[in-house]
């Protein structure tokens, strides 16, 4: 069910999932945009929500080890991960937050670049580009 949500998923954004090394990359792009989803509105899901899903993402647990700590079946673990990642991509939908992190961050690196470059003809560029560097910096320690 996994690996067809992530065709799904790599097919709707035109990605091939022929080779083998698509298929990783397709996963841990997958993982990556879950985790990421799970960063902004995982405190939004219930406690057991989110400890299946940092069990999951985070402790590396199969199905069967999160169903044992749990208390539960290894089908009901499937559903609620699947329900859990569900309700983050409807959040995501009507909130839009994951989407403008994404845009903010390519923005500033895009800024970053002119900015190095502006760096080599003006000397008080310097400053522009270590204020950018930190801003990015911060930027990328939030999403971890």
């Amino acid at each position: 069910d996994t690996i067809k949500t992530l065709r799904y998923n790599n097919k709707r954004q035109g990605n091939i999932l022929d080779t083998y090394e698509g298929w990783v990359t397709g996963m841990l792009e997958e993982l990556l945009h879950i985790s990421e989803l799970f960063d902004l509105y995982g405190a939004l899901l219930t406690e057991k929500q989110q400890r299946c899903l940092t069990l999951h993402l985070f402790e590396d647990f199969s199905l069967s080890e999160i169903a044992e700590t749990m208390g539960s079946s290894r089908q009901a673990v499937h559903d609620m991960l699947h329900r859990s990642e569900q309700t983050m991509e409807e959040y995501e939908a009507r909130l839009g937050f994951l989407a403008r992190r994404r845009h903010v961050r390519a923005e500033l690196e895009a800024i970053y670049k002119e900015a190095v470059l502006l760096r080599e003809h003006e000397p008080g560029a310097e400053n522009i580009v270590q204020r950018l560097q930190g801003l990015m910096a911060k930027g990328r320690e939030e999403s971890l």
